[in-house]
């Protein structure tokens, strides 16, 4: 039994190394937004406990599955040949039962939260576990990752409400903007190998110069998008500093790497990219309470 349990155990820690459980910051600040926005103020705090409880159940059984579909493909890639399934670590019916059991307390945290909530979770199950398929079909695959991270803050906004409101859709347009531009940049790093393997992506498409390009348009877009969510929840001073910041942050990210020189592209995709939601979250929770206390 105890050695049962040592290697449960073992197995457990791999995997939230391999899926880098962590990186749930990209998505959970513009949930929390979603939230904020929803409630014109800081939720009840048993609510925001249950939205990070599915946020980061969601999430973390979408990166195991992706991990798990992807197991064959990642072994035939340098990069990501030594990941955990591949490298022999980790079996593929442990990641399997790992998502299994992620799938359920999210499904869980779901019902306990509102009807609509519960109701509408298999509709978000099937868009972030899609996602690990859609580089055999479709050179666009990055949007679909982008929806499966969009779709947090309306998400959050119908937990609060039990309603959804269509203002909130323009911050899961920004965020799928923003995740797919960068999941557009991330890919520059397997374009040999996606052309070599069939696989799809932008810059297997239109080459590491053109998917650059797109995913400028991309963040280009999300900064109108989030501009307009300021205007439409008549945010004052501090979001719209938020904006400006988020902006700044966007264009050093774009100076760290190029179509020539991608070797800083971890500093780009996974430390400013959590800044980035972080600084949004910030300025407009504080936008927020500053506003409520004016008019108290």
């Amino acid at each position: 039994m105890a050695v049962s349990l040592a290697h449960t155990w073992r197995s457990t820690r791999i995997t939230l190394e391999m899926i880098k459980w962590e990186h749930s910051i990209f998505a959970l600040p513009f949930a929390l937004t979603g939230a904020v926005l929803a409630a014109g103020g800081w939720p009840h705090a048993v609510t925001l406990l249950w939205i990070v409880v599915c946020m980061v159940s969601l999430r973390t059984a979408a990166m195991a599955f992706n991990r798990w579909a992807d197991a064959e493909i990642d072994s035939l890639n340098p990069r990501t040949k030594m990941r955990a399934i591949p490298a022999g670590l980790l079996s593929k019916g442990f990641v399997a039962m790992f998502t299994i059991v992620s799938l359920a307390i999210f499904l869980f945290a779901a019902a306990i939260l509102n009807h609509l909530t519960l109701l509408l979770s298999p509709i978000a199950i099937v868009v972030v576990l899609s996602y690990s398929y859609m580089k055999r079909l479709t050179r666009w695959s990055h949007l679909v990752l982008g929806l499966a991270l969009g779709i947090a803050p309306s998400a959050a906004w119908i937990a609060v409400r039990g309603t959804l409101d269509p203002r909130i859709i323009v911050l899961t347009g920004a965020v799928l903007l923003w995740v797919a531009g960068f999941d557009v940049l991330y890919a520059c790093q397997d374009f040999e190998h996606d052309r070599t393997h069939g696989l799809n992506s932008v810059p297997q498409a239109f080459g590491v110069q053109g998917a650059f390009l797109l995913a400028r348009l991309m963040h280009v877009l999300m900064l109108g998008l989030l501009a307009w969510l300021v205007v439409l929840f008549h945010l004052g001073p501090i979001a719209i500093a938020g904006v400006v910041l988020v902006a700044g942050l966007l264009l050093y990210e774009h100076s760290l790497v190029s179509p020539k020189d991608i070797s800083r592209m971890n500093a780009a995709f996974f430390t400013l990219n959590g800044i980035i939601s972080v600084v949004f979250f910030i300025s407009v929770a504080a936008d927020i309470a500053v506003r409520n206390l004016q008019s108290r």
